[in-house]
C-alpha cells in the first residue's frame, strides 16, 4: 500500500510506527476456528496478511489527512516510553522510526491541528520526567462514550494508556471531548462503528495470554 494517495481533494499519507508479524491469528481472534484458519490459509499469505506459522502480519501507522483547511492525524500509534508489559515489543520502546517517518511525509510536530484517538501512544512523550502532549499545536478529539468509559475504569484502578497518553492531555487543556455528530470543518465527521475496545476493560487485558484475547490498547 502506497504511503500517500489521494481522495478528492484530501491527501492521506501513512505514517508506519512497527510493520510485521504479531500475534498467532487464534489469538487475536479468539472464535476463528482451525478448520476455518486452514481455508483461508492460501490467500491471506498471498497478500502478506499471514505467515507460514499462522502468525498475522500487522502495521500500526497513523493516518494524516490533509484537507484545504486541516492537518488531521488519526490513530497516535504505539509511543516511546510507555510501560506495556504484555507487549514486549512495544514496552518502553526508544526508537525515532515515527518521527522519522513524520518528517518523511513532510510533517513535524507542530504541523498537526487535530488528532482523533484511537492508539494512544504518540499523543504525548516523555519530557524532564512529565508526559507532556506531543502536538503542542493540536487540538486533540476523544470520543466522549470512549472517553467517559476509561475515566471510569481509570478511577478504579490506574489504566496505562489512559493515564500516560491520554489524562496529560485534557490536563493541558489541549482536549476536546467529541459527541458521535463532531465534524471538523466541512470535511470530515465523525461516526460510530462497531468496535471492541469499550468492552476490554483492564482485568482482561491482564487475562490477555490466557483467555487468548488482544489488548485494546
Amino acid at each position: 500500500m502506497s504511503l500517500k494517495f489521494s481522495v478528492g481533494d484530501f491527501t492521506i499519507h501513512r505514517v508506519v510506527e512497527q510493520e510485521g508479524a504479531f500475534l498467532p491469528a487464534r489469538e487475536v481472534l479468539p472464535t476463528l476456528t482451525p478448520e476455518l484458519l486452514a481455508e483461508n490459509q492460501n490467500w491471506m499469505q498471498r497478500a502478506g496478511a499471514l505467515n507460514a506459522d499462522d502468525v498475522l502480519m500487522m502495521c500500526f501507522q497513523s493516518y494524516i489527512v490533509k484537507t484545504p483547511h486541516h492537518t488531521i492525524l488519526i490513530d497516535a500509534c504505539i509511543g516511546n516510553d510507555k510501560p506495556r508489559p504484555l507487549r514486549p515489543k512495544w514496552n518502553m520502546k526508544t526508537d525515532d522510526t515515527y518521527m522519522r517517518a513524520l518528517a518523511a511525509s513532510g510533517f513535524s510536530v507542530a504541523d498537526i491541528a487535530h488528532l482523533h484517538v484511537d492508539h494512544v501512544g504518540w499523543n504525548t512523550r516523555l519530557e524532564n520526567g512529565r508526559w507532556v502532549p506531543t502536538f503542542p499545536k493540536a487540538r486533540y478529539v476523544f470520543g466522549k462514550s470512549e472517553f467517559d468509559y476509561w475515566t471510569k475504569e481509570n478511577a478504579k484502578a490506574e489504566v496505562g494508556p489512559f493515564a500516560d497518553s491520554v489524562l496529560p492531555v485534557v490536563e493541558a487543556n489541549k482536549a476536546q471531548i467529541a459527541q458521535n455528530d463532531f465534524s471538523i470543518g466541512d470535511h470530515l465527521r465523525i461516526l460510530p462503528t462497531p468496535g471492541h475496545s469499550l468492552a476490554m476493560s483492564p482485568s482482561r487485558w491482564a487475562a490477555a495470554r490466557t483467555k487468548r484475547y488482544s489488548p485494546a490498547i
